[in-house]
């Protein structure tokens, strides 16, 4: 936490507007267009996760239809496909940012089309706060003309080619969830590019409440407003967000100091310039000929009360989605074959660094 949360917390009280409607509420979603720039209206609702089934909703996903998802993810980017009785085709990884690969991308969209169906989105994702290949994968979505949902769950503050993540999508979803590296408790945001998407967002996130004085409702709507109080956290939040971003970048060049003299293990990274990544998690590869495996490395950590944890599963490979198509070399699961997550919150001290750094060199030996 910063230090401006509990003031917003505590007008919430004093105004008695503690669920769905409030000036926290208002400021927080204004704080985050600012931040995010021009041409991004947001609206603040209860997780990223119902974030993404309101994209879907807005680009009139129905039954049937299929939608294209980065399998390389956790499963919230893809549940939402299923909420809508929507089809699922996973596209793998490419190397460099671990994200959608073009080449399988443009092959899953090829599938669909002899298929007869257009699919009716591509949802990618900028996986642990690592930017995807911004100008390809948008050079497709154009060509195909497939709109894009951009999962940037993970990576508020992160850029491509200066431009922030979070503002590439024709919709985009930005995760306020406990463990990201700004947090409302519980919570997330529709990001669209127009006002009317927004309004239409907003309508879907309150119970779709037609405008009459009564409750009147003609279609299905849903509880996924943001409340007052999650709200205020958020504003609070954002007064440090720059310096969380800071923290979690001079941890990646911490641990890059180490990686550097081991030969075995390679530190995920910025493929290069274009790619400015808020390293919300840290993670490594442990190279084909090390002696040491990721589950020994872990075990290791355990033993010194240091929580590691391994890479999400791709979703090509897990038990819910594992009979639906999938398009790639099976990159991905090669990655989740030898990563492992790194301790990489903002508030590591120098203790537990020099602890992690004697695990880390003792591990190769």
């Amino acid at each position: 936490m910063g230090e401006s949360e509990l003031k917003y917390i505590q007008n919430a009280f004093e105004t008695n507007w503690i669920s769905q409607y409030g000036s926290n509420i208002d400021e927080f979603e204004k704080s985050l267009e600012n931040y995010l720039g021009e041409n991004s209206f947001v609206t603040a609702l209860s997780s990223g996760t119902a974030a993404i089934h309101l994209a879907l909703k807005l680009l009139n996903v129905e039954e049937s239809d299929f939608v294209i998802c980065q399998s390389f993810t956790f499963v919230a980017t893809a549940n939402p496909i299923l909420y809508l009785k929507a089809v699922p085709v996973f596209v793998d990884s490419e190397s460099s940012t671990w994200n959608i690969c073009p080449n399988a991308l443009e092959d899953a969209i090829k599938y669909c089309l002899k298929q007869g169906k257009k699919p009716k989105a591509i949802i990618t994702v900028s996986l642990y706060g690592m930017p995807f290949m911004v100008d390809e994968i948008l050079e497709i979505s154009r060509k195909y003309e497939i709109p894009v949902v951009e999962d940037s769950a993970e990576a508020l503050g992160s850029k491509y080619k200066n431009k922030l993540c979070g503002t590439f999508g024709d919709l985009s979803i930005i995760s306020f969830n406990g463990n990201k590296i700004i947090t409302t408790s519980g919570g997330g945001i529709l990001v669209s590019k127009n006002k009317s998407d927004r309004e239409r967002t907003l309508f879907l996130a309150t119970q779709a409440k037609d405008n009459k004085e009564y409750y009147s409702h003609s279609e299905v709507g849903y509880n996924y407003r943001m409340n007052n109080i999650s709200a205020g956290i958020g504003r609070g939040q954002m007064e440090v967000l720059e310096n969380r971003i800071e923290k979690r970048r001079k941890n990646h060049d911490f641990y890059q100091g180490i990686i550097d003299k081991m030969e075995t293990v390679k530190l995920f990274s910025e493929p290069d310039n274009d790619f400015y990544s808020n390293y919300w998690l840290n993670v490594i590869v442990i190279k084909k000929e090390s002696q040491a495996s990721k589950e020994k490395i872990k075990e290791v950590f355990n033993q010194n009360n240091i929580e590691t944890r391994y890479l999400w599963k791709p979703m090509h490979s897990q038990p819910l989605y594992i009979d639906y198509q999938f398009f790639g070399n099976n990159i991905s699961g090669t990655i989740f074959d030898s990563g492992l997550c790194l301790p990489s919150g903002s508030n590591l001290t120098d203790q537990c660094k020099e602890k992690i750094a004697e695990i880390l060199i003792n591990c190769e030996h």
